[in-house]
């Protein structure tokens, strides 16, 4: 699948010293859900800056469908939708009218059928001659949504969609983002709620002080990452694990009932099969078992913990 966004040895170095980003290096394929994950001053919010056109870069290159971001800037930035973190909204204005002047800014001759599909899309609709000030959080970040799309682009950037929304409007936004996917929208996606990146995200960036440590798709990732654990709930408390079970490093619990190995995808079940056996030629009677698997959140943390 070819790219929509090319980023190139991307750097940033603001007058401060503070240096930003460091060579970033990233392509966007088209229709792609992508999640850029890292912790605060990571540089994600830089990244999408420049991406839009909002910063200027200190070296290296951004293209958005071939038009570079600062060369053709008009022809880049017409592509590019971007909702921020921050609720910046005209307050007193209606929700059609904000919308609507935001895709005037962009060139766009006013279309009102268009305007109309994209609030229906946000269940917005029914609140298109209310004062923005009178929505509620998770309806004003609807309203950006809308802003974001009032011109059509093609490459929508999400910084903290969902921040300050609650469950049920979290996963609303979720359908939505979905939606705009399937109907051709690449979508950029930034987020602190590790669970949006593990539900939505077709591949998965990591990025850590200024570095991209990390780009996979979001399978190989847990697959290849993704530690498994073995629960063992024993009919007896051990006092120590049997020395003929020590190539397996198993974990007892301070009560003695529960065994705990872990292991990874590659030759897992094998060594589980061993492991039983071994246990019964042991003595070591269970009365169950359960597996479970890593979480992306437990993944993310330790990469950027290796990356410190």
């Amino acid at each position: 699948m070819d790219a929509i966004l090319s980023i190139q040895k991307l750097t940033k170095t603001y007058a401060t010293g503070h240096q930003a980003l460091k060579s970033v290096s990233l392509d966007i394929r088209r229709g792609e859900i992508f999640a850029l994950l890292g912790p605060n001053g990571a540089g994600k919010t830089t990244l999408i800056g420049i991406s839009c056109g909002l910063v200027t870069p200190s070296g290296g290159s951004v293209t958005v469908d071939g038009h570079d971001v600062v060369r053709d800037f008009r022809a880049a930035r017409a592509l590019v939708g971007l909702v921020p973190q921050e609720l910046t909204t005209d307050a007193f204005e209606t929700v059609w009218a904000t919308v609507n002047f935001s895709r005037g800014l962009f060139g766009c001759r006013p279309d009102p059928a268009t305007l109309e599909r994209i609030l229906r899309s946000l269940s917005l609709w029914d609140r298109k001659d209310a004062k923005i000030t009178t929505l509620s959080g998770g309806m004003k970040r609807r309203v950006l949504i809308a802003k974001a799309l009032s011109h059509e682009p093609r490459v929508l950037f999400l910084d903290e969609p969902s921040a300050g929304v609650d469950v049920e409007l979290r996963r609303d936004m979720w359908n939505v983002v979905r939606d705009l996917r399937a109907s051709g929208v690449t979508i950029i996606l930034t987020t602190h709620y590790i669970e949006e990146a593990e539900q939505m995200a077709d591949r998965i960036g990591v990025i850590s002080r200024g570095e991209l440590i990390l780009v996979e798709d979001k399978a190989t990732l847990m697959h290849k990452l993704g530690k498994k654990q073995l629960t063992l709930h024993l009919q007896d408390a051990l006092a120590s694990v049997p020395a003929s079970l020590g190539e397996y490093g198993l974990s007892l619990s301070a009560d003695g009932m529960t065994l705990l190995y872990s292991f990874d995808n590659e030759g897992g079940k094998a060594r589980i099969t061993a492991l039983l056996r071994h246990l019964a030629e042991a003595g070591v009677a269970f009365r169950d078992l359960e597996t479970s698997q890593s979480s992306l959140e437990e993944i993310f943390v330790s990469l950027v913990r290796g990356a410190a």
